[in-house]
């Protein structure tokens, strides 16, 4: 009886521990956020239509970033977006924020064409921006990080 209970302690005992170190495991990882890595620290809305109220019942532009994960050039896009302090800031502040990985049923928001990665600008009338654009004659709202959008972004933050 001894051996036995002794055995069965131990097999609790195994038990208890690597159900602990899967849960530290667990909580060590990131949580997944609406951020996507475009910055934790951004109040990010959930839908496009969840923005467009917000941004009407705020008069704040809604920035609308379009981005998948397997595409290099959001990633490197993204990268820059989240460890610039002012664009976190201004975005935090001046803006709606809101990050898609697929697209909106609302077209005005793909006037040349369903490409990542791609920002668009949605004003507090609901009016989507389509003259607030990027530097490519061939993708007019793409952006790179070394263009990081600042004169576009303050304009468009100029909207409210």
């Amino acid at each position: 009886i001894m051996l036995h209970s002794t055995l069965a302690l131990s097999l609790l005992l195994i038990a208890v521990t690597s159900n602990l170190a899967m849960a530290i495991k667990k909580e060590k990882r990131a949580p997944q956020t609406l951020s996507r890595g475009w910055g934790d620290e951004i109040t990010w809305v959930q839908t496009y239509e969840e923005g467009l109220y917000q941004a009407k019942k705020s008069n704040k532009p809604l920035m609308v970033i379009h981005h998948l994960e397997d595409c290099q050039y959001c990633q490197a896009l993204k990268k820059a977006f989240a460890e610039n302090e002012e664009i976190q800031e201004m975005a935090q502040n001046n803006f709606i924020m809101l990050n898609l990985m697929h697209e909106t049923t609302d077209k005005n928001l793909s006037p040349d064409g369903q490409y990542v990665p791609r920002i668009m600008f949605v004003d507090p009338s609901l009016t989507v921006r389509a003259d607030i654009t990027g530097r490519y004659s061939n993708r007019l709202y793409t952006y790179e990080p070394q263009d990081m959008m600042f004169r576009k972004m303050i304009s468009a933050g100029k909207l409210y």
